[in-house]
């Protein structure tokens, strides 16, 4: 048995913080090893060990094993609109959408986490059966909400840009006015080009896409 202490894991509540103001509780995880096998001791070899827990939503960010529940309908919307508005994009290329249900693994730090949208070409290279790696994908979103904010606007941009990630776009409907924020040309880890726009406004979404993007969609 291991304590999920010694794996820096923590549980977040992305939408209702106002009822997460106590610490969460401490739980301990069963891991049955395989004879010859060490009982898992890092934030990846515990993800690894996961069972798969539809409604939860697990990455590992900063080096922490983060266990959050997945977003409310509001939440989901964004990410389908953004899917079915590059839809012609993705029929012309014979690519890929994937909505909040695929795993990405970073290049590098093989850290595994979940964009609330993924987009990739037929024949992205793969980390194990269930990860697409980072550095063969197109694009990744993220829907901005209470809980994911600071990994949203401020660690996630410098885990893709290392990642390889070409674009990252940010739709974040709690800042006043709501914006949209499309990051690319990633390299030194870090993304050098950033464009802010206000929803409703339109966002040109550079190549390999090539896109000019009606962020009212959001709306």
């Amino acid at each position: 048995m291991i304590d999920i202490r010694d794996t820096d894991i923590e549980t977040a509540s992305q939408e209702h913080p106002e009822v997460a103001a106590p610490r969460p509780e401490y739980r301990q995880a069963h891991f049955e090893p395989k004879p010859g096998e060490d009982l898992p001791s890092t934030p990846r070899q515990v993800f690894d060990a996961l069972p798969h827990m539809p409604g939860l939503r697990t990455e590992i960010i900063d080096g922490r094993l983060i266990v959050s529940p997945v977003g409310t309908p509001e939440h989901a919307r964004h990410a389908v609109r953004l899917m079915c508005a590059l839809l012609p994009i993705l029929n012309e290329r014979e690519w890929e959408a994937f909505p909040g249900n695929v795993d990405v693994c970073l290049d590098g730090t093989r850290d595994p986490v979940e964009p609330d949208l993924v987009i990739a070409p037929l024949d992205c290279p793969r980390w194990g059966d269930r990860e697409l790696l980072s550095s063969g994908l197109i694009l990744v979103a993220e829907v901005v909400s209470v809980g994911s904010a600071v990994h949203d606007r401020e660690i996630k941009p410098v885990m893709y840009a290392r990642g390889g990630v070409p674009c990252y776009l940010i739709i974040d409907p709690l800042v006043d006015p709501r914006q949209v924020t499309l990051m690319s040309e990633p390299g030194q880890g870090r993304y050098h080009r950033s464009v802010s726009v206000t929803m409703g406004e339109k966002l040109e979404i550079p190549e390999p896409i090539g896109f000019a993007l009606d962020t009212g969609i959001f709306l």
